[in-house]
């Protein structure tokens, strides 16, 4: 699962195509089990960062990650920002629960013109698997540097390492099923940009995309996700769920015994089923690009 992430996780880039209320729950599960890994990002990110007083998290879905980023920054105001209400629902109630409403707040709207609505700017902008939803990302960066008060820092996450969570030889159907689910993925994935409203072609040079927006890079790190063989039953039930989702998408793209060994994998009787399997792991990693605003503000 190559471009799996925390809103829309399976690359649905048109928000009236999917049910996010029904949704909700597996994007929070998944960022939940993603949560140790991105604990040591906002560390990382913590030690770069002076104490920021507003963050926008560009992309927030349900909230799990706005909620760590107060966690991370106790002094600072965090805005959640989605187009699907129904997540930013979850994100308000995450942040009852964890007792940080009162310096949390929401914003609905498409990305990125609704940052045009901030009260200020932001000191910190954290835009999560996000950007490469939005058709042309070196104007949607420029957007996000423009919204950034002088230092200010964008954090951007894009690429890592696809998910892997099983050996490559499984006892069932051909050996390598992972190797292609990635290039079955991968050209999905290229089909969505390319449907994308306004979509330009750029190299994927995060870091070079950042300074040409006017912003200084000053740094790319990655951060694992590691969790060993038996996985637990929350990898496990987030693995189900989201390889369900990859097979609807990606069905087309493969044969017949593929398909066939994914059925078996995601038969919740099957023994030889994710839910069963004593060889489940979840191992996977995000890459963080982070840039600062350095310039007069516009």
């Amino acid at each position: 699962m190559a471009h799996d992430h925390d809103h829309a996780h399976h690359h649905a880039h048109h928000h009236g195509d999917l049910d996010w209320a029904a949704m909700a729950p597996h994007l929070e599960a998944e960022a939940e089990l993603y949560t140790p890994l991105y604990e040591r990002a906002l560390a990382w990110l913590g030690r770069k960062q002076t104490e920021p007083g507003l963050i926008v998290d560009a992309g927030s879905g349900p909230g799990v990650i706005s909620a760590l980023l107060a966690d991370a920054f106790p002094g600072a105001r965090v805005v959640a920002v989605d187009a699907a209400e129904p997540l930013l629902e979850r994100a308000r109630e995450r942040a009852e629960r964890r007792g940080v409403a009162d310096r949390f707040s929401t914003l609905a709207g498409e990305l990125p013109p609704i940052l045009d609505d901030l009260d200020y700017p932001a000191d910190l902008i954290w835009a999560g698997n996000s950007l490469h939803h939005l058709g042309d990302q070196r104007a949607a960066l420029t957007a996000f540097a423009g919204r950034l008060a002088p230092g200010g820092t964008l954090a951007l996450v894009e690429g890592g390492l696809p998910v892997r969570f099983l050996p490559r030889d499984i006892g069932i159907g051909r050996p390598g099923l992972q190797a292609r689910l990635d290039a079955a993925q991968a050209d999905w994935f290229a089909e969505m940009r390319a449907g994308l409203p306004g979509t330009v072609d750029v190299p994927e040079d995060w870091p070079h995309l950042l300074a040409s927006a006017g912003l200084r890079p000053t740094g790319t790190r990655s951060f694992l996700l590691d969790v060993p063989p038996p996985a637990t039953d929350r990898a496990r039930s987030c693995l189900v769920t989201t390889l369900t989702r990859v097979r609807e998408a990606c069905a087309d793209r493969l044969d017949a015994t593929d398909t066939a060994t994914l059925d078996r994998l995601l038969d919740p009787d099957d023994r030889a089923g994710l839910l069963h399997r004593r060889d489940v792991f979840f191992l996977t990693a995000r890459t963080v690009h982070t840039a600062a605003r350095i310039d007069a503000p516009r």
